[in-house]
């Protein structure tokens, strides 16, 4: 399949990126983005695609991919072409998403160009209009794409980029054969890139029908972190990231943190929970300007603000010696940005902590961290309740014990005391626990361990038991009966079932159940209590261009027996549980001191 001319990453001399061809605004942008030394993936891979050439791409996660393939393709761009020259697959929704925010950052200095997530679960009307206003580079997942195709609304003739990323995640989830019949659709001169993190034989096989006389090149990664940095995770939904952020910052003793987001909006948004939570927080991103930028820092340096929320371009070349923590909210699917970011804490000999919010869905990226880092991540569990008001009743002790030391404050406040005690007849110590009412305002200083929102979290966080056998974590009642309307003679296999819903639907493994696939349909449990916005979405679903047309299944005789696979399909859980809507804590604040 490749030529001889493997490449693999031995170079001892790094050239800068304008060595490897980056020309104009594409390289005035990756200049402003700090980008300075390419990765050995882009070393090895820009120059190739530059040249037109086909390329196999064997590298793990955070190697730098994106860049790798993006610069070339926005090199080559003619803006005046309004229909799409490149097209970007990718398995999920969020890196869908990741590889086109790269796109747009590493666009900023181009006029006019486009470029369009095409995922599950987005309304259709989003991507019609901007199709139809016309796009430079399209993103997206392989189920939604084959949609489009097969409803006319995309328009490949004039492709003249294509780009499998994450190949063996798409293969995992089944989505081989969508992948087979969009690039049957494609132009045959077009130049096709494959990246995988592993090269499995139906990976190797779609390289060697599909691309034409490819390079191939084969990166390792040695990408190491501080051994002073302590790295851990925590499993949490998506909606309920708010709330283990806020439990996380009431129990662990910090000084400076930096809560890392992928997008400018969530700073601002984050930012502002936080304050209201009673925490001295700011954001900064790409469009805060300098001044405001600085005077930001050096708060944070100073112990005026104790909590910044950033992306990873706002937060190139911060040096804060105070950062004893670095959470991120959103983790980075690039492990180089996961590392360049929790780089930022264990300063000058410091010992320093990193936490990663990850959804269920986000637990593969685990695995490369691990391999870029050469360290493993510890899982930790969300702080409970009973830890939170243990913490407040610390806090509040040292408040007191802190108080105790002002001598001329105190004797003042005895006599007022004394006053009070002698005109009402009431206990001094029903009077401490009067005035104790006063400072703490309306916000109550412990909280109701019987009355925990995120409980579940709590239970869904924890990984897999020792003997990694598959946990069942739903009941049969839990589960009802969906028929959709593919089956054997479409070729389906499980995995496509479970990649196509979860993707159109935002279900994770652990919402399915048993799935049986019959000779013209298939049967899947989904959960009873499935919504019916959620259902909706589906309904739009397509399996290997068919749409599958699901619909509750009401139990037809001839629909229940097949007597070559018997009555149930084969079962599909993950120790992943389902999450319950939360409700937002405010935390104990300490008294500010004075002057």
């Amino acid at each position: 399949m490749p030529s001889e001319e493997d490449t693999t990453s031995t170079a001892t001399e790094i050239p800068a990126f304008a060595e490897l061809g980056v020309t104009g605004p594409v390289l005035a942008a990756i200049r402003d983005l700090g980008y300075e030394t390419p990765s050995p993936i882009q070393v090895a891979t820009i120059p190739v695609l530059l040249g037109g050439r086909d390329v196999v791409g064997t590298a793990q996660t955070g190697t730098g991919k994106t860049a790798a393939f993006a610069l070339p393709i926005l090199e080559h761009l003619d803006i005046d072409q309004k229909s799409p020259q490149a097209l970007v697959l990718a398995p999920t929704r969020e890196l869908a998403l990741q590889v086109c925010e790269a796109f747009e950052s590493y666009a900023a200095q181009m006029r006019g160009v486009h470029v369009l997530p095409v995922y599950g679960g987005q309304g259709y009307g989003v991507q019609l209009s901007a199709l139809r206003r016309g796009v430079h580079v399209v993103v997206g997942t392989p189920g939604r794409i084959l949609d489009h195709l097969a409803k006319g609304t995309l328009d490949l003739s004039g492709l003249k980029h294509l780009v499998l990323d994450e190949a063996d995640e798409m293969l995992a989830m089944g989505f081989v054969e969508d992948v087979e019949q969009i690039l049957a659709q494609t132009p045959p001169d077009k130049q096709t890139a494959l990246f995988s993190a592993t090269m499995p034989t139906q990976i190797r096989r779609l390289a060697q029908q599909y691309l034409h006389d490819p390079q191939e090149v084969m990166i390792t990664s040695r990408t190491t972190t501080a051994t002073n940095i302590r790295q851990r995770y925590l499993v949490v939904a998506h909606p309920q990231k708010v709330d283990a952020l806020t439990r996380i910052l009431e129990v662990e003793p910090f000084e400076g943190v930096i809560v890392f987001v992928r997008t400018k909006n969530e700073t601002e948004a984050i930012a502002e929970k936080l304050r209201a939570r009673g925490y001295s927080a700011a954001a900064i991103n790409g469009d805060v300007a300098q001044p405001m930028r600085e005077r930001t820092i050096g708060q944070l340096k100073d112990g005026e603000l104790d909590v910044l929320v950033a992306t990873d371009v706002a937060a190139r070349g911060l040096d804060v010696d105070r950062i004893s923590h670095v959470i991120n909210f959103d983790i980075p699917t690039d492990t180089e940005s996961y590392v360049h970011r929790i780089g930022r804490t264990g300063r000058a000999g410091r010992t320093g902590d990193a936490i990663s919010l990850i959804t269920p869905r986000e637990r593969y990226m685990l695995k490369h961290i691990e391999r870029a880092t050469c360290q493993q991540p510890e899982q930790m569990q969300l702080p409970t309740i009973e830890d939170v008001n243990s913490t407040r009743l610390a806090r509040f002790d040292d408040a007191i014990t802190s108080a105790l030391t002002e001598t001329s404050r105190i004797e003042a406040f005895r006599d007022i005391i004394a006053h009070y005690v002698r005109h009402h007849d009431v206990p001094e110590a029903d009077v401490a626990a009067a005035l104790a009412v006063v400072a703490q305002g309306e916000t109550p200083l412990l909280l109701d361990p019987g009355n925990d929102p995120l409980a579940h979290s709590a239970d869904a966080g924890r990984g897999p038991r020792a003997d990694d056998r598959p946990r069942k974590s739903r009941a049969r009642g839990d589960f009802a009966p969906y028929r959709i309307e593919v089956g054997r003679r479409h070729r389906v296999q499980p995995g496509q079932i479970i990649g196509a819903l979860a993707n159109e639907g935002g279900l994770v493994r652990d919402d399915f159940g048993a799935i049986t696939i019959r000779p013209d349909f298939s049967i899947v449990e989904l959960p009873a209590d499935l919504d019916q916005t959620v259902l909706d979405r589906l309904r739009h679903t397509r399996i290997s261009g068919h749409p599958i047309e699901i619909k509750p299944d009401r139990g037809l005789p001839n629909h229940r027996k097949d007597p070559k696979r018997g009555a149930r399909g084969p079962r599909v859980s993950d120790t992943a549980r389902p999450f319950e809507a939360s409700r937002g804590e405010r935390p104990y604040r300490k008294p500010r001191r004075k002057g």
